[in-house]
């Protein structure tokens, strides 16, 4: 990911209607799931999860990049450390939830990723993954950002079983939006715009994008959502005697 955009991420983090409204919506999947602490974000970024997930329990943050972690680490919501997976700077077995929010894309190992986020996990604990959904989507925005691919449901869950987890659930999100987001970025492609969304619209607009965003709260407590631009999957490690 490129500095200027690590820059805009830093200052849209806490306000922009898209982390607000996934912020919302892991709330309430973590409050469903009944979560015990302490949690482990990994790939926390500059700290804008935090507060929500001390809600939970005592929280760790991990996050390589060095600005980002001192304006995690500013907040004085959570312990935060230097690193980056597989190799997680933790204590194996200890959380009791792990998370790691648009994180796997960013690195091209992705099955060696989840076996860290497996192996830091407590044996009854859970981990919380989300990902940019569908290859089809691809656009300038997944270059800039960095990412190595985009998921679908199947890819997802190989990778996640790969990696020594059992998955309870993969579900889209951010569905009222896909219409929008897909004509952007299809279009995008064909005349090169290079649009990676991070600027923070108007307030009125962002205000509503965001409570729109967040409304699919109410329908991912009951059920999975079948389409949308990401995913979010719940996963259970695999007890090492029932490895393959």
């Amino acid at each position: 990911m490129d500095k200027a955009l690590r820059d805009a991420l830093a200052q849209a983090e806490d306000r922009h209607w898209w982390f607000e409204g996934r912020r919302r919506i892991l709330a309430g999947i973590l409050r469903g799931l009944e979560v015990r602490g302490p949690l482990l974000e990994v790939g926390c970024g500059n700290g804008a999860n935090l507060d929500m997930l001390a809600d939970f329990g005592p929280v760790t943050g991990v996050e390589p990049d060095p600005q980002d972690r001192a304006r995690a680490g500013a907040r004085r919501t959570a312990e935060v450390v230097d690193g980056a997976l597989p190799d997680l700077p933790v204590e194996p077995g200890r959380y009791g939830a792990v998370l790691a929010l648009d994180v796997i894309e960013h690195i091209e190992d992705d099955e060696a990723a989840v076996r860290g986020l497996a192996r830091a996990c407590r044996a009854d604990g859970v981990v919380v993954v989300t990902v940019p959904a569908g290859p089809w989507l691809w656009s300038a925005h997944d270059t800039r950002n960095g990412h190595f691919r985009r998921y679908t449901r199947r890819t997802l869950r190989q990778v996640l079983e790969a990696g020594g987890l059992h998955v309870q659930r993969i579900s889209a999100f951010n569905m009222w939006l896909l219409p929008l987001v897909a004509v952007v970025r299809v279009l995008g492609r064909f005349v090169g715009q290079d649009h990676a969304g991070t600027g923070l619209p108007a307030h009125r607009i962002n205000r509503m994008l965001m409570k729109l965003l967040a409304s699919e709260s109410r329908l991912l407590a009951r059920f999975d959502l079948p389409a949308g631009v990401s995913l979010l999957a719940v996963a259970r490690p695999i007890p090492p005697d029932l490895h393959s």
